[in-house]
């Protein structure tokens, strides 16, 4: 009866936020259908040749509406109806997704592709036109690059330098592993790519790093949240696959510096030099940086007082690293990534930083980074059975290079195949960390839409597929504990 009674509340607790994120949404899209509708008619009687009347009570009502519409099409207003628009389609999506056991940040990269071309864009030109104008763009891009700097800030401090040293010599053979064979695999499959898809201009050794990189990527974050979830934590195979996907991201992001400076130079001297300067960004940060935030942590959060100078001096670091990297000729993530990995533990655990910026991060500036995602992701260019099979094998190649690598390096560990197994299927979560890694690519014009649009078919279809192989051959049982 008490289970009876638990079920029932649950099912009227989901049916009440259906019906609210139903609400949400009629409510948005009966203002944006009537906008669609008056700014067509409105378009209509603007072109015809019908002569012009004294005003009525009806002209009066349409030049209200009109001067309404008008105002709807302002940068302000727009912007704030794309931000709702696309709040509830991320909402709504991850709801849906929670029910087959994925996690939000797959919901939320699936409402953002829906808001693109190959949804909203094929059934309603006119909405997605009316929504998101070219113009009105640049303004989102803007908001989306605040969201991955404080995200990827977020991501740094997740990760625990003290904490890998529990398992240092399992998960750095691990961790090295899976970047190693997929990014060989990746640089094999470049080759097959560059001549049909690189863009005009891009050089080879861009194109295939980026490639090479792409098929490396672990989303650390996601991972994290799937060992949680799964009550790993306790775990040898929770443990190394956390410690292994951290070092991969350290790994990964430094490659991919590596490619946007090749990318971004002129010359192989201006290249090196890009390099070396953000070589010594990183031993600065690390090594003068990240004492002084231990020494004087104390009287960044004193309890005697507010926590917002605290806060504010870790944001004003966090945009001087992102300038600096930016300036450097990488990535302004990059810097956000490596002044999360330098915060002390006492400011990691202890502070409140990551709480103030991680839930208004989530909920409102990482969905706006999906939408653009779907905004530049096009499934109509896969428009033929040849195009689906260079998908396969784009998947084939991440996959197996990801398993393939992590499993090799976990049985010459000496772990056992079951646990082997597990990891593997861990390691090939790509998630939101390969979309980061995508946009800047594409951003960068290193690759072109329709690899653009199959890596991030990729890196969903490989983040989908963990919840699902995990339920498959997940034996809780048969796992060393620590």
């Amino acid at each position: 009866m008490i289970f009876l009674h638990e079920s029932i509340s649950s099912l009227k607790f989901r049916m009440r936020n259906i019906g609210y994120y139903i609400f949400l949404a009629t409510i948005t899209a009966l203002v944006v259908g009537t906008g669609l509708f008056f700014n067509e008619s409105f378009n209509l009687q603007n072109h015809s040749s019908l002569p012009a009347t004294n005003y009525s009570s009806q002209t009066f009502f349409q030049s209200l509406v009109s001067q309404g519409i008008q105002n709807l099409k302002q940068p302000t207003s727009l912007l704030i109806l794309q931000i709702l628009v696309i709040l509830l389609a991320s909402r709504i999506t991850a709801y849906v997704f929670s029910f087959i056991g994925q996690p939000a940040v797959m919901g939320e990269t699936i409402g953002g592709i829906l808001l693109g071309p190959s949804l909203l864009g094929l059934l309603a030109p006119s909405a997605s036109h009316f929504l998101f104008p070219p113009d009105s763009l640049s303004r989102l891009q803007s908001l989306s690059q605040l969201g991955l700097i404080v995200y990827m800030f977020i991501v740094g401090m997740e990760i625990d330098l003290d904490k890998l040293r529990s398992k240092a010599a399992e998960s750095l053979l691990i961790g090295h592993s899976g970047i190693v064979f997929p990014f060989a695999m990746g640089i094999g499959l470049s080759l097959f790519l560059y001549k049909e898809f690189c863009p005009p201009g891009v050089s080879f050794l861009p194109f295939a790093l980026f490639i090479g990189v792409a098929m490396s990527i672990t989303a650390f974050p996601v991972l994290a949240r799937i060992v949680k979830e799964k009550k790993l934590n306790g775990t040898m195979v929770g443990i190394v696959s956390i410690s292994a996907a951290a070092i991969e991201d350290v790994t990964a992001w430094s490659l991919l510096a590596l490619i946007i400076a090749i990318a971004k130079s002129t010359s192989i001297a201006t290249s090196v030099l890009s390099l070396l300067l953000v070589l010594l960004f990183i031993v600065i940060m690390f090594f003068v940086v990240r004492p002084l935030l231990k020494k004087y942590q104390g009287l960044l959060f004193n309890t005697s007082r507010s926590d917002i100078f605290g806060i504010t001096f870790i944001i004003a670091v966090l945009l001087i690293s992102s300038v600096t990297t930016d300036v450097l000729g990488v990535h302004a993530v990059f810097g956000a990534f490596i002044t999360g990995l330098i915060m002390p533990s006492e400011i990691k655990t202890a502070s409140p930083v990551k709480i103030k910026l991680e839930d208004f991060t989530s909920v409102v500036l990482l969905p706006i980074f999906f939408a653009l995602t779907g905004l530049k992701t096009q499934f109509g260019l896969l428009n033929s059975g040849y195009l689906w099979g260079i998908f396969a094998l784009v998947l084939l190649v991440a996959v197996a290079g990801k398993m393939g690598g992590v499993v090799v390096a976990a049985r010459f560990s000496k772990i056992s195949w079951h646990e082997s197994m597990v990891l593997g299927v861990l390691m090939n979560t790509r998630g939101l960390m390969e979309l980061i890694a995508l946009n800047i690519g594409y951003d960068l014009g290193v690759i072109s839409g329709p690899v653009f649009t199959l890596l991030v078919l990729m890196a969903i279809v490989t983040t989908f597929m963990t919840g699902p192989l995990l339920n498959l051959i997940l034996k809780k049982d048969s796992l060393s504990q620590v």
